[in-house]
């Protein structure tokens, strides 16, 4: 089966009982990305991620040649952001004006963008206009850095998904050398550190976990507990359990 998220047209959804907002916050390299993707495919939600869509700007700004100082167009950027989201698979591929994208916005230049991007206000909240809109009816998954603290701060689920610098590094580290990319670990190391001392001290929704969000520590789990845990604590959820 085939879920898509649309910017341009938000697709109906299902009835459904208990439909939760589920939402996963945590740094870069924690797993963030795979545990969202297969908690949407086991609940057979939608998978909202928002920071593909500061990916996407700052991309976006890059090919058009603008710096990412330039605050009025990325504005403009962000407000007319056409972007979807499809699983094709156990993949949550990203189109930009139907462009598939989904390798383009990691490279690491993006990464840095998309940091930078993501502390100017008024793209923050172009997104997060679109966020809430795409999220709004329920059964989704929405995966970022504020997503329970700004974006839907009443969601019915929050997890802060973390691992030690170092592991975090080193899982980045293997992604970008799987994918063609050339890097080191010491590289990786410090531009991961730098990246989660500017998304924390930011003055516009730094990265910070919910007082309600569920932490977990990701250094040791084997992926499969990970994900096994985050859902038996989703389903109690859905069974209307509470906290």
């Amino acid at each position: 089966m085939t879920t898509v998220l649309d910017s341009a047209k938000v697709p109906p959804m299902q009835p459904r009982k208990q439909a939760l907002v589920v939402t996963i916050d945590g740094p870069a390299g924690a797993g963030k990305s795979t545990v969202a993707k297969r908690l949407a495919r086991a609940l057979d939600y939608r998978l909202l991620d928002t920071g593909a869509m500061y990916r996407a700007v700052a991309l976006l700004a890059q090919r058009q040649g603008v710096s990412w100082d330039e605050i009025d167009v990325l504005t403009r950027i962000a407000w007319e952001l056409d972007i979807s989201f499809a699983f094709d698979g156990d993949d949550n591929r990203v189109r930009v004006a139907g462009e598939d994208v989904t390798a383009a916005i990691r490279e690491p230049a993006i990464s840095y963008g998309a940091s930078r991007v993501s502390a100017v206000p008024t793209v923050r909240a172009a997104l997060l206009d679109l966020q809430r809109r795409l999220g709004a009816e329920g059964g989704v998954v929405v995966e970022g850095r504020d997503t329970g603290t700004v974006v839907f701060p009443g969601a019915d689920a929050k997890f802060f998904l973390t691992a030690s610098d170092e592991v975090r590094a080193q899982r980045r580290h293997e992604e970008l050398t799987q994918n063609g990319q050339e890097t080191t670990y010491e590289g990786t190391l410090e531009e991961m550190r730098a990246r989660d001392q500017r998304d924390s001290s930011r003055a516009v929704a730094p990265m910070i976990r919910a007082a309600d969000a569920v932490l977990v520590d990701s250094s040791t789990l084997p992926l499969d507990q990970v994900i096994d845990t985050i859902l038996v604590e989703v389903r109690r959820r859905e069974r209307g359990q509470g906290v």
